[in-house]
């Protein structure tokens, strides 16, 4: 198999880390990130769709409501915008990913320079950081 001869570096205390890749391991990750993407821009449409149609639904069967039903069609509104911001940050990641591949940066941590390891990155696949520097910025 041929490698894809990305002379790209990070720098880990001064040293090159040479960032090489198969043409067909980048485009089988592009894909799953790609599909990923979808899957989850699909999913924010379809919320987006739910938070109009309680729109519409407070507006109108508003008339004759108790405090306690408008406080829960806030509350159910409320969820759904939650929602939809936690899928649009997960988009964001997606694509900053995918970009990542693009440059030649994609599975290498962000903070240190170090490579990701690859079951870190099967679990999440637009994990930026690796293990040790995800710790040490929840610790904080």
């Amino acid at each position: 198999m041929a490698k894809a001869s990305d002379t790209r570096t990070g720098t880990t205390g001064g040293s090159a880390v040479r960032r090489d890749r198969s043409d067909a391991e980048t485009e089988a990750i592009h894909r799953a990130l790609v599909a990923r993407l979808d899957e989850l821009q699909s999913e924010y449409d379809q919320s987006l769709s739910e938070i109009t149609e309680l729109q519409r639904e407070r507006f109108a069967d508003s008339a004759g409501d108790d405090q306690a039903d408008t406080g829960t069609k806030t509350f159910e509104r409320e969820q759904e915008i939650t929602l939809a911001n936690n899928l649009l940050e997960r988009i964001t990641q997606v694509e900053r990913a995918i970009d990542r591949l693009g440059a030649g940066n994609y599975g290498w941590c962000e903070r240190c320079g170090n490579q990701i390891p690859v079951e870190r990155l099967a679990a999440f696949p637009s994990a930026t950081l690796c293990v040790s520097c995800k710790q040490l910025e929840e610790r904080r």
